[in-house]
């Protein structure tokens, strides 16, 4: 059989080069690109029948060397990237291009059709990355808003029905929802540090960090503490706030805006937010004897510098760091408020 070549037609992208080689049931291909130029050769059937058929092509510019193909019972196609995203004034190096090569009508752009064609597909990419973005937060935020729903509800109606001997048992009726809140609430860490919510991942860790230092190191790992009634006040005054804040962020999620809710989101927290965190300081207070008698989580040492360190001591630290925290997340909960506000006024105006 003799050489001949196929018919060739090419189209562009500003970063790819697309390649349409008329050949029907093609067999034994070798398609590589070598020092910028690409080798084609085949066997199939071609405008010259069947026979062997091969092409080279010297590119205007630099190419990556991975070439892709696929073949067809009518053609070929290939596929072959630039080496950087721009667009070229032509195909090949010389200037007078092969007689076998033609444009791909049926692929063909101008540079600025094709600008437009990338413009879309970013755009296309940005709306699915947003709608997953607002899905994830949106069903995140529920899902907490009914966790912590479910917990203010049970507490309330214990509360009407068994009144302060409600008190005294709500940490082995609650619990296992307050855990599971809490452990998913790990993710307002993780949001803003990836990006996915704007929020200052700073406060965030105070008040995941600080709720579970009292969930699963103070009620948790001491039995002594889960029958007292601080307990009881502790996991209200949390599920209370968040019963607002979550559906809060959860209709923000859908550009919803309820001007109570909102209302109450920012306002709600400047009683409780204090008064949950005295909460957890008398829980901390209460636990030191404990901790002291019990020696959990006590760190042993050399005879010389004394027989133990106490890990009611830390705990004593963490009583001021505690503190400076309310001042930090206050702080920052009032700036929000106050963006807010300044925010609804400017869209009233």
């Amino acid at each position: 059989m003799q050489t001949l070549t196929p018919h060739v037609y090419w189209a562009q992208r500003h970063g790819d080069i697309y390649l349409r080689v008329e050949l029907s049931d093609a067999k034994n291909l070798d398609i590589c690109v070598q020092d910028n130029t690409l080798q084609f050769k085949a066997q199939g059937h071609g405008a010259k029948g069947d026979n062997d058929y091969e092409f080279s092509l010297d590119f205007l510019e630099p190419v990556k060397p991975e070439v892709s193909h696929r073949s067809t019972q009518r053609l070929v196609n290939v596929t072959v990237r630039k080496q950087e995203q721009r667009w070229w004034d032509r195909l090949t190096l010389q200037e007078r291009k092969p007689l076998f090569l033609a444009p791909d009508f049926d692929r063909w752009l101008d540079e600025s059709d094709a600008e437009m064609e990338l413009q879309a597909k970013v755009v296309r990419v940005s709306f699915a990355y947003l709608g997953l973005k607002k899905g994830y937060l949106f069903m995140y935020n529920l899902v907490q808003f009914l966790g912590f729903s479910w917990i203010f509800v049970n507490m309330t109606v214990r509360l009407f029905i068994l009144g302060q001997d409600s008190f005294y048992d709500t940490f082995h009726t609650i619990a296992d929802m307050m855990y599971f809140c809490q452990m998913m609430a790990v993710a307002e860490v993780i949001n803003p540090l990836v990006g996915l919510v704007k929020t200052g991942v700073f406060p965030a860790m105070i008040q995941v960090v600080g709720r579970n230092v009292i969930l699963f190191v103070i009620f948790g790992s001491l039995e002594e503490m889960q029958n007292k009634a601080v307990v009881f006040f502790v996991f209200y005054l949390w599920s209370t706030i968040e019963i607002f804040r979550y559906p809060f962020y959860m209709l923000a999620c859908i550009d919803t805006d309820w001007k109570l809710l909102t209302w109450l989101r920012y306002s709600i927290w400047m009683p409780l937010y204090p008064l949950g965190v005295l909460a957890e300081a008398i829980a901390v207070i209460q636990s030191l004897p404990i901790f002291d008698e019990t020696r959990l989580y006590s760190i042993p040492l050399p005879t010389v510098l004394g027989s133990s360190f106490s890990f009611s001591f830390t705990l004593k630290i963490y009583l001021v760091l505690m503190f400076l925290g309310l001042f930090i997340n206050f702080r920052h909960l009032f700036r929000q408020r106050r963006r807010r506000m300044r925010s609804r006024k400017r869209k009233m105006n």
